[in-house]
């Protein structure tokens, strides 16, 4: 498969991807603020920070690494052994699960029973979550290493949409139940995700289109289970290895992903109640790049993975692939730049109008505008280090990754340290400063090993981190714009002046888009002719 077909696909999973997404998670937006509105700060806080770290931190424990090493681009391989190296995320669940099951209900602070019941019940249910998600993990990587484009979005935002309308109907109708609806409501959520892939896989192979095409290395759904292979051996070391490597990684980004709950659930800087403030807008300033930034990180990641070769130097691979691998990563950092810099621009007058129409008073007072302006910053950092960190993990090679986890090891435990120091000194806006420090720290490592990368190239896919001071100059105008326009229209002055306000910010909005536009070619050429906008059919010169 060509440089150029590989790309294709991975801009289409990445496009369609949005689009599903997008829609998706509108409706679980409408449904998350409507379910907000009958929840107290306390229930907020317990769910989705402590518990939820739980979760996440078992299954990153347990499958990220195996993601990593079994989607990385080699063209020939086992995938009786590449399978059964994944189906030992299940018993690496089972363990995290009931170790870290164990410190959850032994070692940190239980909840007041009268005002967070059943707590007990919700650590058991999420930990049992998580081993039920990873009975899934060989389906949802078969799935990635042949870009299924619409199987992934739509398996996750299903399962999201029915776990939300879940929730909304036991707060409704049984909300003396506590976290039992919390904890039903997410293992109900992985129960249907997993068995969207395996569903999918079983018509998939039954069907004669599917055996004609010969497109997957497996021809009957119980080649997906453990078994022998043909060589006899049962995994193959070298992804063990790597695995091993990308596991010592993980485990250091973990940390830094989740950085803030490790800190607030081991360290008690806040009370569940401003933890569920925090989290509450964590997510939903995080909404955008989920919907924007992490489809994009994810497909065009298996395309760098595809295209480079780890353990060679640029000037030592096929030159086509090595230009075409500059020509996308050039334009995903200007994407990425753009959009996070419209993010920060808009989000900083926007913000507590936003706060004010998901949650009421208890968002929009309070520290609430303040963090959600400090997030917006943060946006445009997650954006540019998503794309950085996709070409870096895809090109790295094994002494390379080893060398960065070193870095990682002395970033994660400055980020604790900064944390705790800096919540105690102006709050949990501390969290965000702490990871703005971070995350550029992480950008730093990233650009400087895409530059020795292509230092003996004549590529430079760097500059997509340039803009024209044409274009820098009206984001500038529209954020003094729309500053002003927040002060004398909202958020006190009725609907009428906040109509005015979002009216103001649409026409600054519709003003710096049309600049990028124009200044912007190559980027607009890139997105017309690999993300599927449509086009005239004209050559171009």
């Amino acid at each position: 498969m060509g440089s150029q077909e590989v790309l294709g696909q991975a801009a289409r999973l990445a496009s369609s991807g949005l689009i599903l997404q997008v829609l998706f998670r509108l409706i679980t937006f409408v449904l998350n603020a409507f379910i907000l509105r009958f929840l107290s700060k306390e229930i907020v806080g317990v769910v989705n920070v402590r518990l939820t770290l739980l979760y996440s931190t078992t299954l990153f424990l347990a499958r990220e690494a195996f993601r990593r090493a079994c989607l990385s681009g080699v063209t020939q391989r086992d995938w009786s052994q590449t399978l059964n190296l994944l189906w030992l995320t299940v018993p690496l669940g089972v363990f995290w699960s009931l170790f870290l099951g164990w410190v959850w209900l032994q070692l940190l602070e239980v909840p007041d029973p009268h005002v967070v019941p059943h707590y007990a019940t919700g650590v058991v249910l999420f930990g049992l979550s998580a081993v039920v998600e990873l009975l899934g993990e060989p389906f949802w990587v078969l799935a990635q290493a042949h870009m299924f484009v619409k199987l992934k979005v739509i398996a996750e935002s299903l399962s999201v949409i029915l776990k939300s309308i879940l929730t909304a109907f036991l707060v409704l109708w049984l909300p003396h139940w506590g976290l039992y609806i919390f904890s039903l409501a997410q293992l109900f959520y992985t129960t249907v995700l997993v068995l969207c892939y395996v569903i999918y896989f079983t018509k998939l192979l039954s069907s004669p289109e599917s055996t004609k095409l010969q497109t997957l290395p497996v021809s009957r759904i119980t080649d997906l289970l453990p078994n022998i292979t043909r060589s006899g051996a049962l995994i193959n070391w070298k992804e063990a290895k790597l695995t091993w490597s990308f596991f010592k990684q993980s485990f250091l980004k973990q940390i830094l992903t989740e950085g803030e709950r490790y800190v607030m659930t081991f360290l008690n800087v806040l009370n569940f109640g401003d933890q569920g403030v925090y989290d509450i807008v964590n997510n939903l300033g995080s909404l955008v790049a989920r919907l924007i930034f992490q489809p994009i990180e994810e497909s065009f990641y298996i395309f760098f993975a595809k295209v480079l070769e780890r353990e060679k130097d640029a000037t030592l691979q096929k030159q086509e692939d090595v230009a075409v691998a500059a020509a996308v990563l050039e334009s995903l950092l200007k994407l990425a730049l753009l959009a996070g810099l419209t993010i920060t621009v808009f989000g900083f007058a926007y913000s507590q109008l936003a706060l004010d129409i998901y949650g009421g008073d208890m968002l929009s007072s309070g520290s609430g505008p303040v963090l959600l302006r400090s997030y917006c910053f943060y946006v445009l950092l997650l954006a540019i280090n998503g794309v950085t960190e996709c070409f870096t993990f895809a090109a790295m090679s094994k002494e390379e990754v080893d060398r960065y986890n070193f870095v990682m090891l002395a970033l994660s435990s400055s980020f604790l340290v900064l944390s705790y120091l800096l919540t105690r000194w102006c709050g949990s806006v501390g969290f965000i400063l702490a990871n703005c420090f971070n995350m550029g720290i992480r950008i730093t490592q990233s650009l400087c090993f895409i530059h020795r990368y292509y230092r003996r190239s004549p590529h430079r896919p760097l500059a997509g981190l340039h803009l024209s001071p044409f274009l820098l100059g009206t984001f500038a105008l529209s954020g003094g714009v729309t500053a002003v326009s927040e002060v004398f229209l909202c958020c006190e002055q009725g609907w009428p002046a906040r109509l005015a306000h979002i009216a103001v910010g649409a026409f600054c909005l519709g003003a710096t888009l049309g600049t990028a536009f124009l200044t912007e070619t190559k980027l607009i050429h890139f997105l017309r002719t690999q993300l599927g906008v449509p086009r005239r059919t004209n050559k171009m010169t």
